[in-house]
């Protein structure tokens, strides 16, 4: 029996449409952060060979990609910044793309989830908040606190703006099939976004509306390179990763979604729960929340191949992404399909390192050889 026989009335290998992306299944690569590129922020010589052993993916999300040197915040991960980054990105997405496959690129700014080791000249990081996020990050000597932030001013705001649309532009350069904004899980765009950290005065301050002006001045920003139905958001209504806090995430996040629509983006992209949580009532909150976004909705957090299935039947999302089980499965679709066995994950190389637990991890057929 073929592969394509078993996946004929398999949700997860209907064909679809994702904005402008064409899709060949809906078992999809969440972007997950490796902490493998060189200094300079390009990535590193194993990424292209990881990046195309996974190639089978609906599409792949890259793991977060800093948009300018203020926006790194974590000891060894890549950028879009400068035409090196962009040339050394051209040949993983080449690499992708002879396979067949599809990449998005994942813009980030981490905002005050950083250090001053981090940052150029030793920089203060900026955020919304002048306030230092409870926690850490990683450094040249480990994990160490985050450094106190300054809040950006209304003209750093619009630099950052800028920066994002530079760093479009230099992902169009590089081949990518789309962008995804990064406005999740605590770092700089989620930081206006939530009224636990926001606590301006201004324009970008107060009411849900003011708190998304920013992410929509870069939604408006990088349309000039890559067009709505090229582009999606990621949002973590219910995280409190990074010290994020919010007094009514079904209201304002409901409210972010409805905008959202307005963009007819190609997608929105949805972090459900975190590694280890189990919440019935914010999945209730969730799915009462996806009813407010008309768009194509990726499901993100605790899946595996069988929730994933009954969330693209019932209707609550259209694709789901995988991490940990992408990390070792590069061949994770056809496993899907055979209901073949998994790789179990090695923690110990998720971050950092060389090819062991990145690009070493044996195919379907190299298991059965």
């Amino acid at each position: 029996m073929t592969t394509q026989t078993v996946t004929r009335n398999d949700p997860l290998f209907q064909p679809v449409k994702m904005g402008n992306i064409a899709l060949e299944n809906r078992v999809l690569m969440a972007p997950l952060t490796r902490n493998r590129a060189q200094p300079d922020g390009v990535p590193g010589d194993l990424a292209a060979t990881y990046y195309r052993q996974r190639s089978s993916a609906g599409v792949i999300f890259t793991e977060a990609t800093q948009i300018s040197a203020m926006g790194k915040g974590y000891l060894d991960t890549p950028g879009i910044h400068t035409e090196q980054q962009a040339h050394a990105w051209k040949e993983i997405t080449d690499a992708v793309h002879a396979e067949g496959g599809k990449i998005i690129i994942q813009l980030w700014h981490v905002g005050r989830i950083s250090h001053v080791s981090l940052l150029p000249d030793g920089a203060q990081p900026v955020s919304s908040t002048d306030k230092a996020a409870d926690g850490q990050t990683f450094t040249a000597n480990g994990f160490e606190d985050c450094s106190k932030p300054v809040a950006l001013t209304i003209e750093g705001i619009k630099a950052t703006v800028e920066d994002y649309r530079e760093a479009a532009r230099l992902a169009k350069v590089a081949g990518f099939d789309g962008i995804e904004v990064h406005a999740a899980n605590g770092y700089l765009i989620d930081q206006f976004l939530q009224d636990g950290v926001n606590d301006r005065t201004d324009a970008y301050g107060g009411d849900i509306h003011n708190r998304m002006r920013f992410l929509t001045e870069v939604l408006d920003a990088v349309a000039d390179h890559f067009k709505p139905s090229e582009t999606g958001v990621r949002l973590s209504p219910l995280g409190q990763a990074n010290d994020m806090s919010d007094s009514d995430p079904e209201g304002h996040f409901s409210e972010i979604y409805k905008m959202l629509n307005g963009y007819q983006l190609a997608f929105l992209h949805v972090v459900e729960a975190f590694p280890g949580s189990d919440d019935s009532a914010g999945r209730d909150l969730l799915a009462r929340m996806r009813g407010h976004y008309n768009g194509f909705y990726i499901a993100n957090g605790g899946y595996d191949a069988k929730l994933a299935r009954e969330a693209i039947e019932s209707g609550h999302a259209e694709a789901v992404t995988f991490g940990r089980d992408f990390i070792a499965n590069p061949d994770l679709p056809k496993r899907f399909a055979l209901d073949a066995k998994l790789n179990e994950p090695d923690q110990s190389t998720f971050y950092g390192g060389g090819a062991k637990g990145y690009t070493d991890y044996p195919t379907l057929e190299e298991v059965e050889a």
